[in-house]
């Protein structure tokens, strides 16, 4: 079983991330609870995040102003990594942890999805056959770095919890790298690695991350992953912060 946090993005306490039990519940209020909010909005007992069937559920318990998930207003609940809880006036995003399990998930999911973009990539490939030692290099090394943004794309990442909460990153080309104080999108978060993720455009409905080795690993919608296909709508964690992407057509 992947082991589960809620990380606040917005609201009393945001950039907080909390540790969600296996074995007991996770109680939310205004009074009483394991996360206590200050918030008049949130009720005294607001509402408990449980574990069950290898599941995560979220119960409202009878409050005032009610519990949202993703916007819909919810008596109770199937989370899923990267749903948006909204209690009061805080919101707060469900992420999943890494164990042994979710690492092989990944590495057949990174595999398939390898598979999937494949027959776009011939004329991104460096030529590995010359330099000699260019050999060695690993398939991140390879694609190529100089992708063109289609023409008229329109894409921004908002950061929407961390350090640089606020920020907005616009596309300028189609190789767009995440890093501490580098890249196109360099990030003043202490825990992101200074090459952390990257993400490429291959076509408007072809954008991919993909993390570049770094420490504490990238989520794609509140899970770690190797390699994903991004969505508008879509999130990527590093370190503490979250980035929102939005395409307009």
């Amino acid at each position: 079983m992947a082991r589960a946090f809620l990380q606040i993005v917005a609201g009393h306490r945001a950039g907080t991330q909390i540790p969600v039990p296996e074995t007991v519940p996770l109680v939310i209020g205004r009074k009483k609870g394991d996360v206590v909010l200050d918030d008049p909005l949130v009720s005294g007992v607001h509402a408990r995040i449980i574990l069950r069937d290898d599941q995560w559920v979220i119960q409202d318990l009878s409050s005032t102003n009610g519990t949202m998930v993703d916007g819909r207003l919810v008596r109770e609940a199937t989370l899923r990594p990267g749903n948006e809880i909204a209690i009061g006036s805080c919101r707060m995003i469900l992420f999943l942890g890494s164990d042994e399990d979710v690492a092989s998930a990944d590495r057949r999911s990174a595999a398939q999805q390898q598979l999937d973009i494949a027959w776009l990539l011939d004329e991104e490939l460096v030529d590995i056959k010359k330099g000699g030692a260019d050999q060695t290099r690993s398939h991140g090394d390879v694609i190529g770095q100089d992708l063109r943004l289609p023409p008229g794309m329109n894409a921004v990442f908002e950061a929407v919890a961390g350090p640089d909460a606020g920020k907005v990153f616009r596309f300028t080309r189609g190789t767009v790298t995440i890093g501490r104080r580098a890249g196109e999108i360099p990030l003043t978060d202490a825990e992101v690695s200074r090459r952390h993720t990257v993400i490429e455009v291959f076509g408007r409905g072809m954008i991919y991350m993909r993390d570049l080795g770094s420490t504490n690993g990238t989520f794609h919608n509140g899970r770690r992953m190797g390699l994903g296909r991004l969505r508008t709508g879509d999130t990527i964690g590093v370190g503490r912060t979250v980035l929102k992407l939005h395409v307009k057509a």
